[in-house]
C-alpha cells in the first residue's frame, strides 16, 4: 500500500511538473509572438515619428560673456543658458557655432578681437544641450594649431561633435551623420574667412575651406550616406543685414548639388531667411551669445527650429533670441 501511494505521488509529481513546463513555455512562445507583432507595428511608426532641430548662431564665451560670467554667475558657464535652457531641452539635436577655441593652451596669433574660451565653458555648452559645433570660423585660429587641437579634444571628451574642422582633410571636411528615429541626417561646415593657410591638409589639421569643389565634394558624400544633408556656411559681411552676392551664390550652389537645408552665420546680425528651389537658406542666424552691446541688432538671434518627419523638412520655424544686461540668452517672442 505504502508503495502504491509512493508511485502515485511520483506520476502526479512529474504530471504537475510537466504541465507547469508545458504551461511556461507555451507563455514565453506567445510572448515572443506578441513582442513581434508589436516590433512590427512599432517599427514604421518611428519612421514618421517628429524630429526638432534647434540651430543658433554664434556662441562666445570670452571677454565680455566671461566677465559677467564671474561677476553675476559665480564663475558658473552655465549662466548665460540659464533662462533658455528649458526650451533647447525641446530639440533632438542642438547646433550652433562656437566662435573660437575652448582651451588653456595656445599663444594669441590673431588680432586684438582675439577669442580663447576657459576650458570650463564646456561645462556651460553641455547645460546647454549642444549636440553639435562648428568650429569652420574666422576666430578657431585665434591662438594657434595647439589650441585648435586642444578644442577638438576636449568637445570630443565631452560627447559634443564639431563639424569643419579636424585633425586632417578628411576629418574636417566629412559630414558628420547622426541617425535618430529612423532618419539619417548628415551635417557638414565650411568658411572662407580668415587665412586659406588655415586649411586642413592630409597630415595637417585646420578646417574646411569653402570653395565650390569642396562643398560638391561633401554634399555627394553626404547624400550617398544620408536622408537628409545640412551645411553651416560662416560667410558673409559684419553687420550687414543682407546677404551679398558670394553668399546666395555659395547657398544656391548648395542646394543645386543636393543640401536640403543652409543655415548661416558670421554677420552677428540677423539676415532673412529665403525659400530657394522648395529648400531653405537661413543666411545668417545672428548672435546666440556674444557681448556686442554696442547695437540692438547685435544683441538679438534667430533660434531656427526645423521639424522633420517622415525623412522630410516639414516645417520651418525661426524664433527671435535677445541678450539681456548679463549676456544671457532669452526667447524674445
Amino acid at each position: 500500500m505504502q508503495k502504491s501511494f509512493f508511485y502515485l505521488s511520483i506520476f502526479l509529481f512529474l504530471s504537475l511538473s510537466f504541465c507547469a513546463f508545458v504551461f511556461v513555455k507555451t507563455n514565453e512562445v506567445n510572448q515572443e509572438i506578441e513582442n513581434l507583432f508589436t516590433a512590427s507595428l512599432v517599427f514604421p511608426l518611428k519612421i514618421n515619428e517628429k524630429i526638432t532641430l534647434f540651430f543658433v548662431g554664434d556662441v562666445m564665451l570670452d571677454r565680455g560673456v566671461r566677465k559677467a560670467i564671474e561677476k553675476y554667475g559665480e564663475g558658473d558657464f552655465k549662466f548665460p543658458f540659464l533662462k533658455i535652457s528649458p526650451f533647447l531641452k525641446e530639440a533632438d539635436i542642438l547646433v550652433g557655432n562656437l566662435e573660437g577655441p575652448v582651451s588653456d593652451k595656445g599663444k594669441k596669433v590673431g588680432s586684438i578681437y582675439s577669442f580663447r574660451m576657459d576650458p570650463k565653458a564646456i561645462e556651460g555648452l553641455k547645460f546647454a544641450g549642444f549636440n553639435i559645433l562648428s568650429l569652420a570660423n574666422n576666430h578657431i585660429f585665434d591662438y594657434g594649431r595647439e589650441a585648435l587641437e586642444d578644442t577638438f579634444l576636449r568637445l570630443r571628451d565631452a560627447g559634443i561633435d564639431y563639424l569643419g574642422g579636424g585633425f586632417n582633410e578628411i576629418e574636417a571636411c566629412s559630414p558628420k551623420i547622426k541617425e535618430i528615429k529612423g532618419t539619417k541626417i548628415a551635417f557638414l561646415a565650411f568658411t572662407n574667412l580668415g587665412s586659406p593657410f588655415w586649411q586642413a591638409k592630409s597630415n595637417t589639421s585646420g578646417i574646411c575651406w569653402l570653395d565650390k569643389e569642396n562643398l560638391e565634394k561633401g554634399i555627394k558624400e553626404a547624400k550617398n550616406k544620408s536622408d537628409l544633408v545640412f551645411v553651416l556656411f560662416h560667410f558673409g559681411n559684419e553687420y550687414e543685414k543682407k546677404p551679398n552676392i558670394e553668399q546666395k551664390d555659395f547657398a544656391h550652389f548648395a542646394i543645386d548639388s543636393g543640401a536640403d537645408l543652409i543655415v548661416g552665420h558670421h554677420p552677428h546680425v540677423i539676415q532673412e531667411i529665403e525659400e530657394y528651389k522648395g529648400k531653405y537658406i537661413a543666411y545668417s542666424l545672428g548672435n546666440f551669445i556674444f557681448d556686442q552691446s554696442f547695437s540692438k541688432e547685435t544683441m538679438e538671434g534667430i533660434l531656427l527650429k526645423v521639424i522633420i518627419k517622415n525623412k522630410k523638412i516639414k516645417e520651418i520655424l525661426p524664433t527671435k533670441t535677445k541678450i539681456n544686461q548679463y549676456f544671457q540668452v532669452e526667447l524674445l517672442e
